[in-house]
């Protein structure tokens, strides 16, 4: 993907994401725009309408030709959240992007800080997560739980609590686009990058309208994503469970020996073989489907097809 037809004098983009949000989507728009015009910087917003079905890709189409800071780059059908951020990234033309939902939980105003840091000479600025308003313990407790699990088993250092809300600048954003796998976990790959990162701590608010578009079914599929491009220890495990139970037989069977030949009427009959075999076949069939996942995702990178479609040529006259 290029953006060859549209000459790069914009300093900031701002790539958000919308899936239903009508409700949100106004008020989205009004605060990016008063925060971005107190930078008096030249700067567009990036409207990626990932299949909505509420309305909200006419009212994007009525933004874009009310701002001329407004495009709206519109899917053919819903492809996923950080597949909409990814087209954000191939036509945005700003010297630093910034990502940010339309939800209104990640508050426009924090950008400032983010640019504050990007100034400074760092090349990635991530939000932190101090606090997360609105949310289940639930919710809380398992993203907590996902982001120190990813942070132990991969060789990336991916920043604890932290989401997609960001600024990375053009020299990265460039390496980013030259990386289309299909099964995408960006704050992982823009860390795997490497480049000046740091991090600006913000309180995470509750939603402004609307549920949630990340349901647990979502966050369990962006889990999986995240493991499996990023780590091959579920592979790993599978090899030492393997040495594991090697080792426990090795153990075993002198000792079922001595007890048999002992009368040990416990160790006679077919319920101890069965009960090993049933547990030994059912931890074969887990590591198969391990196994699975990894040819799976083979499997669609090797087919080719592209990231995305769009409805409507953003680039178009």
């Amino acid at each position: 993907m290029t953006n060859k037809k549209l000459p790069n004098k914009i300093m900031f983009s701002i790539i958000a994401p919308v899936f239903n949000e009508v409700e949100s989507l106004p008020e989205f728009y009004q605060q990016v725009k008063k925060v971005m015009n107190s930078t008096r910087a030249s700067w567009e917003l990036l409207l990626i309408d990932d299949g909505s079905t509420d309305g909200s890709t006419d009212l994007m189409r009525k933004l874009a030709a009310k701002d001329k800071h407004v495009r709206a780059i519109i899917f053919a059908r819903n492809f996923g959240h950080q597949i909409a951020v990814t087209a954000g990234m191939d036509y945005s033309v700003g010297n630093a992007v910034v990502i940010i939902d339309a939800d209104l939980q990640d508050p426009p105003e924090v950008i400032l800080e983010l640019i504050e840091k990007w100034k400074e000479g760092n090349q990635v600025v991530y939000a932190v997560r101090r606090k997360r308003e609105g949310e289940s313990w639930f919710k809380v407790f398992t993203a907590s739980l996902f982001y120190r699990v990813i942070h132990r088993i991969t060789d990336v250092n991916i920043p604890l609590d932290t989401g997609d809300f960001r600024l990375v600048d053009l020299h990265v954003v460039d390496v980013m686009r030259t990386m289309r796998e299909r099964h995408r976990f960006l704050r992982g790959m823009s860390a795997w990058v490497g480049f000046k990162q740091i991090g600006v701590e913000y309180d995470r608010k509750e939603r402004f309208a609307g549920k949630t578009k990340y349901p647990f079914k979502k966050m369990l599929k962006l889990a999986l994503n995240a493991v499996t491009s990023f780590s091959y220890f579920p592979l790993q495990l599978a090899t030492i469970f393997g040495f594991l139970c090697a080792g426990l037989s090795i153990l075993a069977i002198p000792m079922v020996a001595i007890l048999r030949l002992s009368n040990q009427e416990a160790f006679f009959g077919q319920a101890t073989t069965l009960v090993a075999v049933l547990f030994l076949g059912g931890v074969q069939l887990i590591f198969l489907g391990v196994l699975g996942e990894y040819v799976g995702r083979i499997y669609d990178e090797a087919k080719g097809r592209p990231l995305y479609v769009l409805s409507e040529d953003p680039l178009k006259e």
